[in-house]
């Protein structure tokens, strides 16, 4: 079941990707005490994600940082070495935090798993946004199959 506003965000170790490789942290260090949009993808480097997903948030970095947004962070299941090369390949720098759920356990505990086994891909996050204010949901939206609109940064903007 997806998580829901007024939730507490799952305690757990998180990784980045960084440009100096991967990075351990928790939910508490990336959530705790800040206001974070987090936007969930299929994988990186996937076309939709690639040409107007993560690049919006890049684009509207100013916007969600006037809003008050601490942190902007992209997820996808995919490994911390892959999260950080497609940070690097989409040059984000320091505006949006590449978390990197291999496993997808934060995805499974956050409630966003998408089975694309028959198609080859495995288990991977749906497409979704999240606001949280010091590790709490104040607002989430899941893509139903295909779409791109409840999820991407203008509508970050316009739940703030």
């Amino acid at each position: 079941m997806t998580i829901k506003v007024g939730e507490k965000i799952p305690e757990m170790k998180l990784m980045t990707g960084t440009a100096d490789g991967p990075k351990e942290s928790s939910t508490q260090e990336v959530f705790g005490g800040k206001t974070v949009v987090l936007f969930g993808v299929p994988g990186a480097f996937t076309p939709t994600c690639s040409a107007k997903h993560l690049p919006g948030f890049v684009q509207h970095h100013a916007a969600l940082k006037a809003k008050g947004v601490d942190h902007v962070v992209c997820m996808a299941v995919n490994d911390a070495f892959v999260m950080g090369a497609w940070g690097k390949d989409q040059s984000v720098g320091d505006k949006v935090v590449m978390l990197a759920d291999g496993s997808a356990d934060f995805t499974k505990a956050l409630g966003v798993e998408l089975d694309l086994t028959a198609r080859g891909l495995g288990q991977r996050c749906q497409r979704f946004l999240l606001v949280a204010k010091d590790g709490k949901v104040t607002h989430v939206a899941v893509e139903a199959g295909g779409a791109f609109e409840v999820s991407k940064a203008e509508a970050a903007i316009a739940a703030l």
